[in-house]
């Protein structure tokens, strides 16, 4: 007699092995633009999905939501002077998708360093400042600048309306704005977006309702990850989306947002903001130990490596899969292409099952 969970795992992989995965990628900031880089090599064109002798998987599409909520630096300095959604965690990600990582996404990153009124901002802002001005709509300015780039997949705002993010402090005060939010000395103990009932693009909903793969983070947890989940209709799309759902931990803890918390209890933040009992099927965390000196840069910010307590995730009924994801440089940063092949792996698999789940976890620890 066929094993029930083989023949769910064949199916699966026949379903996907003609097209490819479509894959949603939601976050913000530096982490969202990083995973972008390592997910960005495994999209390929249609001749490329259909060779025989194709033998890792591989994406059809590609598609990211980002987090609006900036009003720092040159992305706050053209929100606030024009009144336009801050462009600047979409340009790194519009980059971080582009064909040509050379001299166009060089153009785009590059920031002004004198020059009354320009010193301080990047020219891929003030390119999207200048095309929302001319299209008068923020989505398909970005949707042109993607274009423009030869980008491998599209990139949604979370949402198009004006937000702004309130955090509600432990102690019971109020901090209105990221930056405020981000430099504030007090634990958060609940974040909310003003105005609260914002809407996402349709086609945002549409990408994560066809989706095969979604993962959430690496990235900021309240002011990069939590603000999509708030935006009305995101967190239900993904909730009864058919996707395998990941969250990817982030590697260190960051001063005024989470210092303190374990992987366990990102998860729970996540879950609690998006007011579900479990969003992710899986979560990757990292099992590599940082150097002495990579400790003690971040304790100097009371930062420190972020605690895998397992069998707290698991009894969340999320499935731990550890992998050596740490890369470390003048900060520490996710090893892209580990953790974008780690994400396809789980992927390409039958749908999420708690058993199952635990032996690709188990295999997974192995390598």
């Amino acid at each position: 007699m066929a094993d029930p969970q083989q023949s769910q795992a064949t199916s699966k992989r026949e379903q996907t092995s003609g097209r490819g995965l479509r894959v949603m990628a939601i976050g913000g900031g530096t982490g969202l633009s990083t995973l972008l880089k390592g997910l960005k090599h495994f999209v390929s064109l249609p001749v490329e999905r259909s060779s025989p002798t194709a033998s890792e998987p591989s994406i059809s599409e590609l598609c990211a939501v980002v987090t609006v909520s900036d009003d720092g630096g040159s992305s706050g300095r053209l929100r606030k002077e024009l009144n336009m959604l801050p462009p600047g965690d979409i340009r790194n990600c519009i980059v971080a998708l582009s064909e040509d990582e050379a001299l166009l996404s060089r153009l785009f990153q590059h920031r002004f360093v004198k020059g009354s009124g320009l010193e301080g901002h990047s020219f891929g802002n003030l390119f999207l400042a200048a095309l929302t001005s001319i299209t008068r709509d923020f989505s398909e300015a970005v949707r042109l600048s993607a274009e423009i780039l030869l980008t491998r997949g599209h990139i949604y705002p979370a949402t198009t309306s004006n937000i702004e993010l309130e955090a509600v402090m432990e102690d019971g005060t109020r901090v209105r704005g990221e930056t405020k939010i981000t430099a504030s000395q007090g634990r958060i103990k609940e974040l909310v977006l003003v105005p609260p009932d914002v809407e996402p693009l349709p086609q945002t909903l549409e990408a994560i309702a066809r989706a095969d793969l979604i993962s959430v983070g690496p990235g900021s947890l309240f002011t990069s990850l939590i603000p999509n989940l708030l935006v009305r209709g995101i967190t239900d799309a993904i909730v009864t989306s058919a996707a395998v759902k990941v969250y990817v931990c982030n590697l260190m803890t960051q001063a005024n947002e989470s210092l303190g918390l374990t992987a366990a209890d990102h998860i729970r933040a996540l879950n609690h903001h998006a007011q579900v009992a479990r969003i992710f099927d899986y979560a990757l965390i990292n099992r590599r130990t940082a150097s002495p000196e990579m400790k003690a840069k971040y304790a100097l910010e009371g930062a420190a490596q972020i605690v895998a307590d397992l069998e707290a995730i698991e009894a969340l009924g999320v499935c731990p899969v550890l992998g050596d994801y740490l890369e470390e440089g003048d900060v520490a940063r996710h090893v892209t292409d580990k953790v974008s092949r780690d994400l396809l792996e789980l992927a390409s698999q039958a749908p999420p099952d708690r058993t199952e789940s635990r032996q690709i976890a188990k295999v997974s620890t192995r390598r």
